[in-house]
């Protein structure tokens, strides 16, 4: 940063920028001895780049995600401590491991009292429970997991927000309870009715939105025998775990949804280990999005006529939906 001004506190300046992904506030440099004027000086010569109000880039031509985000951060913390901001929605997940691609837009919350004028590039959202959402312990400020994931949740369809959940509860990083809770406390959420009855299976073990609605939709709401969830078993690539398999009926069921079945080399090893359980006397049928989402009566229908060939003797039932294509035979 340079400069020969004994009482400008440079150190001070340099301890920020580089927790700060080389950026400093307007009030940071006031408290190191700068002055506004040598704050001028240094935006016009190019040392330093005007991000944001406030918001000074001091290494000119950065512009990677995280420097985007705390700049959005300090920005809506201006003239605050920090913690009266933090990253959220799909920024915070990211920062959690829950998204990979980095938002365009990044998403900030600031305590329901607050005022924080729009800039491009930048969505502020004013909570009333600021206190209860915030994560204080990260670094960048952030919300919770739970919070994250209940505010992304809400976007998009019921489908995504189940996948959303099931994956954040299957990396272990937060519990249904704590969901359920979070729902409890923010007085409902779009999907609150899908979302407490799903829980319940994710804990249990489904890893997706589409592997809940199978559970769901196609086995229980057609009165299917009750799979075991994520079986472990020896495979051809060492220990590996089944979606649903009928251990009685010789049968394994895979749910194929949106994630982990994109590429070529996904369904290569998919086929292996289809393979693998036939030389284990056990037959391996897969079902797809469209299956669960779209048509679960259809589903159900060919997954009883499976298992009724390999010993299963009941009887399917027909659901709530209406048109459901089986017929519930008369008493």
């Amino acid at each position: 940063m340079g400069g020969a001004r004994p009482d400008v506190d440079w150190a001070m300046l340099r301890r920020y920028a580089d927790r700060q992904a080389d950026l400093v506030t307007r009030a940071q440099c006031l408290a190191a001895g700068l002055t506004d004027r040598v704050i001028g000086w240094r935006l016009e010569t190019g040392r330093w780049s005007l991000v944001h109000e406030g918001v000074y880039l001091t290494k000119p031509g950065r512009a990677d995600w995280i420097s985007r985000a705390r700049a959005a951060l300090l920005y809506s913390g201006v003239g605050v401590p920090a913690i009266h901001a933090a990253l959220a929605g799909r920024s915070a997940l990211h920062l959690w491991g829950l998204e990979r691609s980095e938002p365009q837009v990044v998403e900030v919350v600031v305590p329901e009292t607050r005022r924080v004028a729009p800039v491009d590039g930048v969505r502020v959202r004013r909570v009333s429970r600021f206190a209860s959402v915030i994560d204080p312990t990260g670094d960048p400020f952030r919300t919770t997991v739970v919070a994250s994931v209940l505010d992304v949740a809400t976007h998009g369809t019921p489908l995504d927000a189940l996948s959303l959940v099931a994956r954040a509860v299957q990396k272990e990083m937060v519990t249904g309870r704590q969901l359920r809770q979070e729902i409890v406390d923010r007085g409902g959420h779009r999907y609150s009715k899908l979302l407490k009855v799903a829980l319940a299976d994710v804990e249990e073990g489904a890893e997706s939105g589409a592997e809940v609605l199978y559970i769901r939709d196609v086995e229980r709401a057609h009165g299917l025998p009750r799979a075991v969830r994520q079986a472990r078993a020896v495979g051809p690539d060492g220990n590996q775990r089944h979606d649903n398999r009928y251990d009685r009926y010789r049968l394994v069921l895979e749910v194929d949804g949106r994630l982990g079945h994109e590429t070529w080399r996904d369904r290569v090893r998919d086929g292996r280990r289809d393979r693998s359980q036939l030389g284990q006397d056990r037959v391996t049928t897969r079902v797809f999005f469209a299956d669960v989402a779209i048509t679960p009566c259809q589903t159900a229908y060919d997954v009883a006529a499976i298992l009724r060939s390999r010993g299963w003797t009941g009887t399917p039932r027909a659901c709530r939906r209406p048109g459901c294509m089986i017929r519930t035979p008369d008493p």
